[in-house]
Parts: structure tokens; C-alpha cells; sequence
């Protein structure tokens, strides 16, 4: 396994970097911000200078910014470049490097590309364009035999969702109150459960498989509804009773 890692940080690529060394894999740790265009060229460049090839991209940098309808044009602009630029552009760099190899490309999004979040317009609008990039990617490179598929995920337990979880007053409240809302076994989405359908979809595994928009939420962006309205009907059975 060779896998190249583009990050700012500097202590967390170093750590990924010794995690895999002592599972005798190997990664290579880029450091760059992949808000500048050129920083994403330089990161494909150096890939294919150390392994020669890329057989899998996997676009997965984003924040929610909360640039919303009051914050202005240029923060809207400034949070595409954030959350949605980028997967253009390290796409467009890999491109010839795909097609030779007959790759594939593995977007993550959100649920808030089909919920809406309120308050938070650039980072919506850059889940919906990855979204639709990603089936405009699948019909383009069809031809090419690369493979173009999306994870969205919603809730999922990370170190920083840990952490403003953390900020709040009461945090286990808030966090019985949203798991309470997700369908499925009523807790978060595991960190290794996103991973793994990502490496599903890079494998041949999913060879047949393109232009596909895979929510890994535990029901909660189609289920969420229903299943509190069936609760609620039930509720009102048993008083009726």
C-alpha cells in the first residue's frame, strides 16, 4: 500500500506517516494548503515523481465555515476555495495520471448538500457542487474506464466534533439529542465505517460502479422523518388505548 497525504499539518502528516511505516506501508506526507491552485498541481507532481502513478483520489478537505447569507460575497467565494475548488483542481491535475492508470476518484461530501443547515451558505453550496461534480465526473470519464462515486456522510464521531461537543454546556445532552435523531442503532458514524466505504469504492470490488452518491449516516438524512413520525404514531396508539 502507498498512499501520498496532502496536508497543512505538518505534526499530523508526520503521524500518519509513522503509522503506516510501522504497518510496513508506505506514505508519503505533502505539505501544502490545497486552498492554492498551485499547491494542488505541486501535490499531484510530486506523487507521480515518487510513485509514478495514481490509481485513486480521494477528495476529502473541507470545513464548515459558516459563511452565510449575511457574511457577503467574498466570504461565500473564500469558502468554495475552502471546500469545493480544490477537488476541481486536484482532479485536473491527476487527470492524465487516471486515465493511464484507469483510476478512480472518491469524493466526500456531506448531508447537508440534501438537508440544508441554515447559517452556512458557502460551505452548502460547495457540498451540492461536489455532488453534482462528481455525476458530471462519472458520464466525462466513463470513456476513460475511471470510476467516479461520493460519500456523504452526517453525524460522524471525530476528534472535532469531540471538541465542540466539548465547548458546549451540558455535551452529553447534546450529544444523547442528536444521536437521538439518527435512525439506525441511535448513535454517530464511526470514523472507520466513512473509511471503509471509501476503500470499498476504490476497490474492484465496486468496478461496476459510478456516479453513485452513498450516504454513510445511519439513516438520518432519509429516515429521520419517517421513522419519528412512525414513532410518533405509535405513541398515539398506545394513548388512544
Amino acid at each position: 500500500v502507498r498512499v501520498a497525504n496532502v496536508n497543512r499539518s505538518e505534526a499530523e502528516g508526520k503521524q500518519l506517516e509513522t503509522e503506516y511505516a510501522s504497518q510496513g506501508k508506505e506514505c508519503l506526507f505533502i505539505q501544502g494548503d490545497l486552498t492554492d491552485v498551485a499547491a494542488c498541481e505541486r501535490a499531484v507532481a510530486t506523487t507521480l515523481e515518487r510513485f509514478g502513478r495514481i490509481d485513486i483520489l480521494v477528495n476529502n478537505a473541507g470545513v464548515n465555515d459558516g459563511a452565510g447569507l449575511d457574511a457577503g460575497p467574498q466570504a461565500f467565494v473564500e469558502s468554495l476555495k475552502k471546500n469545493l475548488i480544490h477537488y476541481y483542481a486536484m482532479a485536473h491535475y491527476a487527470l492524465d495520471a487516471l486515465k493511464e492508470s484507469q483510476g478512480c476518484i472518491v469524493n466526500i461530501g456531506s448531508k447537508v448538500s440534501e438537508t440544508g443547515q441554515g447559517g452556512t451558505s458557502g460551505y452548502a453550496a460547495s457540498k451540492g457542487g461536489i455532488t453534482a461534480l462528481t455525476r458530471e465526473w462519472a458520464v466525462d470519464l466513463a470513456p476513460h474506464g475511471i470510476r467516479v462515486n461520493a460519500v456523504l456522510p452526517a453525524e460522524t464521531w471525530t476528534p472535532l466534533y469531540e471538541k465542540c461537543l466539548a465547548a458546549m454546556d451540558d455535551p452529553q445532552t447534546a450529544r444523547n439529542e442528536i444521536e437521538q435523531l439518527i435512525p439506525l442503532g441511535h448513535r454517530f458514524t464511526t470514523i472507520e465505517e466513512l473509511a471503509d466505504t471509501v476503500v470499498f469504492l476504490a476497490s474492484p470490488r465496486a468496478s461496476h460502479t459510478t456516479g453513485q452518491i452513498l450516504f454513510v449516516d445511519g439513516g438520518y438524512t432519509h429516515l429521520d422523518r419517517k421513522c419519528t413520525q412512525s414513532a410518533a404514531i405509535s405513541d398515539f396508539g398506545a394513548a388512544k388505548k
